[in-house]
């Protein structure tokens, strides 16, 4: 193949990326900007899924101009997406029936309740991987069909389609010609069985799911479509989940290989290879992205609020003005001087899964400063995840380094904190864009730009390296005291 060039359409939570990759991994040109958040109620997060889309094609028109390319020099295109987020369209008219629903959202915790008490949470596990939960797509697309008016009926119809934001931004670049996802998507849905890879009958029924609605699933490496609307016909062949994106991107092809992610929630994911692994310690069975016909399974770990947590530092109480101003006054202090800083605005997800914890800033004195807080802030960060860790070797994994990507993973404060919280070499790759790469090199790899998973993993880069330097006593005593400070912030 004569084109070396692959356009990545990275649709996340605060914003639409897009990126355009030479086959060496080199960034050619990156285009972002930033859509609008609803929250219309305490606990409901939304999206206008019309803006977007707008927003998305319109940073992938700039990102091939600035890159100077056109559409005849791009191999193929990937999409990787903020999962979970729920959207629900005419088929005929294309306009969605109402604001997606963000993964963040908790509104259907009642009718999650519910599934649990009519003991629906084995089953689920099982099929699925998953736990009973609103953070998954199958009760929020119940909650629409239930609340929108005629709209289950036009479901049962075939006039509907359900999807993920993949799906979504798949059916607008095909023009409404492909209604698909791919197996890493369906699985975040509570409504696929992943030993299986089908939709499941008996949770479909569970939840009133009409099968007319749900997209085709196929491998993250496949011929989806083509799309006319960057200047030229581009084939679509690869498509991923954010978080098994940036597994991918990381050259973690095989069991016993972890990554974690630093965006707006975190999440640790660590490549089980072609069995499913069952989690005792809170953690959730996934499919990773799948290059081949062969399925491939992860044990996943999530944050609800990772790096959103230094938003609200700026948004909220103002401590800060802008993001990238965390670490220097978190540096101004040696320590968070006994704060804790538990930042469940929507509960608290792997290994906790409690829907119904808050925040809390534990250990204030009068000696107390924003400095402190920003430290404790970021220190949450590293807390979370290493919880997440310490899951994954009770459940008996035993890895040697973690591999880092996200936006906060340029924070060398936080990566050094997280080494010596974890006892483990934290590596930063010279690519921080992960997810982005991963969802290309899917691409790559389904028009023939790649031959193999050896070509990738041989061209994955070290950046910086960063080693525990606490002494494995005093790692231990801080994750004693953060589990204090979630004990408080769980307590009814």
């Amino acid at each position: 193949m004569d084109k070396e060039f692959l356009l990545t359409l990275d649709q996340g939570t605060s914003s639409c990326r897009a990126i355009v990759f030479h086959r060496s991994g080199r960034v050619q040109a990156l285009a972002q900007r930033e859509f609008t958040q609803h929250f219309p109620q305490p606990g409901w997060v939304e999206h206008d899924a019309d803006e977007i889309w707008a927003v998305q094609l319109a940073v992938a028109r700039q990102a091939l101009q600035q890159s100077g390319l056109q559409a005849a020099d791009i191999a193929a295109i990937g999409i990787t997406n903020q999962r979970e987020t729920t959207v629900l369209w005419d088929r005929t008219t294309g306009r969605p029936l109402h604001r997606a629903i963000v993964w963040q959202d908790r509104r259907t915790e009642a009718l999650c309740a519910g599934l649990r008490a009519d003991g629906w949470a084995e089953r689920v596990r099982d099929r699925t991987g998953l736990v009973i939960d609103p953070y998954f797509s199958g009760t929020k697309l119940r909650w629409l069909l239930d609340t929108l008016p005629g709209a289950r009926a036009a479901a049962a119809a075939g006039r509907l389609a359900f999807g993920t934001i993949d799906s979504w931004l798949l059916w607008q670049l095909t023009q409404g010609q492909v209604h698909a996802t791919d197996v890493s998507n369906a699985a975040r849905t509570m409504l696929f069985d992943i030993r299986r890879q089908a939709w499941d009958p008996g949770l479909l029924q569970a939840l009133g799911i009409p099968p007319a609605v749900l997209p085709q699933v196929h491998p993250s490496s496949h011929g989806y479509g083509d799309t006319t609307l960057l200047g030229g016909s581009i084939p679509i062949c690869g498509i991923a989940g954010d978080q098994q994106a940036a597994l991918f991107g990381q050259a973690c092809f095989g069991p016993g290989r972890v990554k974690n992610t630093y965006g707006t929630g975190c999440f640790m994911l660590m490549h089980t290879g072609a069995g499913l692994q069952a989690s005792r310690n809170g953690l959730l069975g996934t499919a990773a992205a799948q290059p081949g016909s062969e399925a491939a399974y992860a044990l996943e770990g999530s944050v609800f609020i990772g790096g959103a947590v230094v938003q609200w530092l700026r948004d909220g109480l103002k401590a800060i003005s802008a993001s990238t101003e965390v670490q220097a006054l978190a540096e101004t202090v040696p320590d968070a001087g006994g704060v804790m800083f538990v930042p469940a605005f929507t509960g608290l997800g792997a290994p906790y899964w409690n829907a119904e914890a808050r925040g809390a800033i534990v250990g204030l004195t009068r000696g107390s400063t924003a400095a402190h807080i920003a430290r404790a802030a970021l220190e949450s960060i590293a807390f979370q995840s290493a919880a997440l860790l310490q899951a994954m070797s009770a459940d008996g994994a035993a890895p040697s380094e973690m591999r880092v990507d996200g936006g906060a993973c340029v924070n060398d404060l936080l990566m050094q904190f997280q080494a010596d919280l974890l006892g483990l070499p934290v590596l930063r790759p010279a690519v921080t864009e992960t997810t982005a790469l991963g969802a290309a090199w899917l691409a790559g790899l389904g028009c023939g730009l790649y031959a193999d998973t050896a070509e990738l993993e041989a061209s994955w880069r070290l950046e910086r390296r960063f080693d525990p330097q606490m002494p494995p006593d005093q790692a231990a005593e801080k994750m004693a005291a953060w589990a204090h400070a979630v004990r408080q912030a769980t307590a009814a």
